[in-house]
């Protein structure tokens, strides 16, 4: 027993050295994120940086985001390839304007006639299975797609005013990409500038409108101070983005972390929701700063008969493609169906 106790004594003592002895561990160095969107600083406020600020809050010293804006760190055509590189850590933006090279790029933005209202595009990609396609697509190319939502209508904001598809000839619009390839068929010109510069461009007469967004970002962002009409029939019921992560980067993330990630994407998405839905009403019936004009019901009809010709273009050009198309087709004609009040007349 004597010996026993001195053996045990022994090793208590060598222990305590030991850990006496023993390098300081230090805590976890802080993982950090920078996360470019392809929003203004003025309409970033509104459509990412609640969410990241909740972020950085709640991860505390585990992590944090560092938000950057339109073409702070790379143009917003550069944004893929950035991403897939590594030279930033993740991405808000629509597949078209970041110009992804997948198959569902054309499908980012504003495809046009593809939804009706904002809910339409979470209930495609969580109801209809446009995430599973969209993951997919992201994969192969090594960049890890999280989550799509939903942001406002695609209008036409115009210094002259629009009132039949005659008035649009010839009018040279900064819009997104297919957008710009659609309505090219009614003689719009679509042009490409950087975001902060479209302001300008539109004072400058530079650009004769902006068919971009809403009327909710015109006037946050100032297009509304430098356009003087509004056009109430839009080429899109809602525009489609995404946030993208760099692979390694995400899945380097533990787990409760990528958690928090969804939750802080899914409270942007929601912010976006009732931000644009009230402001859309609101500006149009109390907005001081532009008039509204409409194209006549039947005539925006060959508009819209033009876009499902669009569609079964862009179905013929691939398998994903046409699939996409497909989802589109049947969603919409459930939608008819079920009548007032996922669809009018």
């Amino acid at each position: 027993m004597t010996s026993r106790r001195k053996f045990l004594a022994g090793a208590a003592g060598a222990v305590g050295a030991a850990t006496l002895a023993a390098p300081a561990v230090h805590a976890q160095s802080k993982i950090r994120w920078r996360l470019q969107t392809y929003a203004g600083p003025a309409l970033a406020a509104h459509v990412v940086k609640p969410a990241i600020d909740a972020f950085n809050k709640v991860a505390g010293d585990e992590m944090e985001i560092e938000l950057f804006t339109a073409d702070q760190l790379v143009p917003t055509g550069e944004l893929f390839r950035a991403l897939q590189r590594g030279t930033i850590d993740a991405v808000q933006s629509d597949d078209d304007s970041m110009a992804s090279p997948t198959e569902v790029t054309v499908f980012g933005g504003y495809f046009p006639f593809a939804v009706r209202y904002s809910l339409d595009v979470p209930v495609l990609f969580n109801q209809w299975g446009l995430a599973e396609i969209w993951e997919k697509e992201y994969d192969k190319v090594g960049v890890k797609w999280l989550s799509a939502g939903a942001w406002d209508p695609a209008h036409f904001a115009t210094k002259e005013p629009i009132n039949s598809l005659e008035d649009l000839k010839g009018k040279r619009v900064f819009t997104f990409p297919t957008a710009g390839r659609f309505m090219s068929r009614f003689g719009v010109v679509p042009v490409t500038l950087p975001w902060e510069d479209i302001e300008v461009a539109v004072q400058t007469g530079e650009l004769d409108g902006i068919a971009w967004s809403g009327i909710t970002e015109d006037y946050t962002v100032g297009w509304a101070d430098v356009t003087d009409y509004f056009l109430t029939n839009n080429i899109s019921g809602a525009w489609a983005g995404s946030f993208f992560a760099n692979m390694d980067r995400y899945n380097e993330l533990p787990e409760h972390l990528k958690e928090l990630l969804t939750l802080a994407m899914d409270s942007s998405h929601y912010y976006r929701q009732w931000w644009y839905w009230g402001g859309e009403a609101k500006l149009r019936v109390e907005g001081t700063k532009m008039k509204l004009t409409t194209i006549p019901d039947e005539e925006w009809a060959t508009v819209e008969s033009a876009a499902r010709e669009f569609w079964d273009e862009i179905a013929a050009e691939s398998e994903t493609k046409a699939k996409v198309v497909q989802i589109f087709k049947d969603y919409n004609d459930q939608m008819d169906k079920a009548g007032r009040p996922y669809r009018y007349a």
